[in-house]
């Protein structure tokens, strides 16, 4: 996959609309399709870069006057996508960890592939899940000065779309163990402790 694509409708309606259509119009791959708060439709997608860019039009033109966000990333970094199938993880005992958390899931999306692409970091989690009300979060590792260039570089892309941005030096490993833990009040299945 070489790109990804976001479309983020305040109607849900209207977002079963907009997937169908974006779907009908070029070959991706519908990664996400879900509702997030505050009853907003999400649809999450990617592909090659002409396939997701074709799809794109095809759903904001059905989506007209319900987009809310839209993002288009062509030749997103690879760990962007393994963090959105949670195939990234925290180091046993990191450096540093860097905790960045975006007002809406387009600018978290936008501000983890910047961030990944500027700063010899790598990607510990990424969350856009429900019960975030709307916001993302990501988190990176590695050394303190390359962890405080990718906060910088999502500083800058997010603007006043940054929620928090944090540093942690040395984190302590009960700390450690808490990052990225799976949300409270999950409905998926939970494996027993």
């Amino acid at each position: 996959m070489d790109a990804l694509g976001l479309l983020e409708l305040s109607s849900i309606a209207r977002g079963y609309r907009a997937l169908d259509a974006l779907v009908k119009r070029s070959p991706i791959t519908v990664l996400q399709a879900n509702l997030v708060e505050p009853g907003h439709y999400l649809v999450l997608f990617g592909g090659g870069v002409a396939e997701v860019e074709e799809a794109m039009l095809a759903g904001l033109e059905v989506a007209k006057g319900c987009v809310l966000a839209s993002l288009q990333l062509p030749m997103v970094h690879e760990q962007v996508l393994s963090g959105l199938q949670g195939t990234v993880g925290l180091d046993a005992e990191p450096d540093t960890l860097g905790i960045v958390e975006a007002k809406t899931v387009s600018g978290g999306l936008q501000a983890c592939d910047r961030a990944l692409k500027d700063a010899y970091v790598s990607l510990a989690g990424l969350r856009i899940a429900p019960g975030l009300g709307g916001r993302s979060y990501f988190v990176v590792q590695g050394a303190q000065h390359d962890v405080e260039a990718a906060l910088e570089s999502a500083r800058v892309v997010l603007g006043d779309g940054a929620h928090a941005l944090e540093c942690v030096p040395r984190p302590h490993p009960d700390f450690v163990a808490q990052v990225l833990r799976a949300a409270p009040f999950s409905l998926s299945p939970q494996s027993p402790s």
